[in-house]
């Protein structure tokens, strides 16, 4: 039986990657298929014994009734179906007592057919499928290995979870070919394929000189990254749609966390906390990483077939990693009027100097004071409805619940 350190978090969230980078597509802004590179000589699928490692590891180490098995890529689906059926085996093998495991699939779900949709509907997996928006936004840059638009096999993936009847959600990037069209791409999620959970990850994709995105360095980014005020004026286009139909309806994770910090209790998503560290990437052969931002050298903190995740993720270099979101904001953010509902934003985009030239300014930073600024008076009303006592179901629904947060957990974190 695991020995648990004293200063282990009572839960945590790990993305893992059976198949590391490797994926069936070529996603022009991808950050991640670079990350093959960390790897030269790998067959990139993560063994039988790693896996059972992994689940008994997982499921040792939390300390609250439920867990999540997050599944991600890459492409996870690569892996067959057989890979998930056993790791459903090995769920009955360790899992405590009481304990409440729920399964979760980051996808891109073009190799879908009947059998994975019966898969997922019988073991209540909730799928993240990802998608651009309409076809002629979505084939800009989600295109296969030989440049060709992914739209219609994505269609067919998502018919087959609605023939099954499969929980589903949808993770769409905002970047530079969808970004000026925030009504089309969301009436396309509502009306179109009747999404009622969205995330949307802004493209934000560093080049080095080189030209490389391997290891992101300097403050330039490419032409298909969002630019931050677009994303602002995206994100408010959604918002004021949203606010006036769709409470209580649809979910999207910007507008739920955001309601947190009006509200003053934690957002289910890390980009807007105070401080992160619980939120954690594992490789296919076992390398754990700080965050599936920083599948970098410098943060690998071990492999968990030589040290148990859990003795990482409590390690001191971990937890400093998870302070320093707060400890290295500058002065111009710890200053900001809305401050308690960006918290600096994701650390993996501020690489920014200040108007006083003081480093580790967000990125996005005009996007989100014109976001948080809009949506101030609308929060303002419903954070009081709850203060008051007048729980509206619609409000109700927009905070935080471990269903909920299971549904944003999925994607990942953009």
């Amino acid at each position: 039986m695991l020995t648990l350190p004293k200063n282990a978090p009572l839960a945590f969230h790990l993305l893992a990657k059976p198949t590391g980078a490797i994926c069936n597509l070529d996603c022009e802004y991808c950050f991640f298929l670079a990350k093959e590179q960390l790897y030269p000589d790998s067959k990139f699928r993560m063994t039988d014994e790693l896996l059972e490692t992994y689940i008994q590891q997982l499921l040792e180490s939390h300390q609250t009734p439920e867990v999540t098995i997050a599944w991600q890529g890459g492409e996870p689906t690569l892996m067959g179906l057989e890979f998930f059926e056993s790791s459903l085996k090995l769920v009955e093998k360790y899992k405590k007592p009481g304990q409440k495991v729920t399964h979760t699939i980051q996808t891109n779900g073009t190799r879908f057919n009947d059998d994975w949709g019966r898969f997922f509907k019988q073991h209540n997996f909730l799928v993240g499928l990802s998608v651009d928006g309409p076809q002629h936004l979505h084939d800009t840059y989600r295109v296969d290995k030989r440049g060709r638009g992914t739209f219609e096999q994505v269609m067919q993936g998502w018919k087959i979870l609605k023939k099954h009847k499969v929980d589903f959600n949808i993770l769409c990037t905002v970047n530079a070919a969808n970004g000026n069209h925030p009504l089309e791409v969301y009436r396309f999620f509502r009306d179109q394929l009747g999404a009622e959970f969205i995330q949307f990850i802004p493209i934000i994709e560093r080049v080095n000189e080189d030209g490389s995105t391997f290891i992101q360095s300097g403050n330039q980014v490419t032409g298909r990254s969002i630019q931050p005020a677009q994303f602002g004026q995206f994100l408010n286009g959604v918002f004021d749609e949203w606010v006036r139909r769709d409470v209580g309806k649809v979910f999207i994770q910007h507008f739920d966390a955001a309601l947190a910090n009006w509200v003053g209790v934690p957002p289910a998503v890390c980009i807007f906390s105070k401080t992160c560290g619980n939120a954690l990437a594992l490789e296919h052969n076992g390398d754990l990483y700080s965050c599936d931002h920083f599948v970098e050298p410098d943060y690998k903190l071990g492999n968990i077939q030589e040290t148990p995740m859990i003795e990482l993720i409590a390690s001191e270099r971990q937890r400093q990693f998870g302070r320093d979101k707060l400890d290295t904001l500058p002065q111009y953010c710890l200053n900001c009027e809305v401050r308690f509902a960006c918290h600096g934003g994701c650390p993996k985009n501020r690489f920014m100097t200040t108007p006083d030239g003081e480093a580790g300014l967000n990125y996005l930073c005009a996007g989100y004071k014109a976001f948080f600024t809009h949506i101030d008076k609308p929060m303002r009303m419903m954070a009081d409805l709850l203060r008051q006592g007048r729980y509206a179901d619609e409000v109700m629904a927009l905070l935080p619940k471990p269903e909920r947060q299971k549904k944003a957990k999925v994607q990942g974190f953009g």
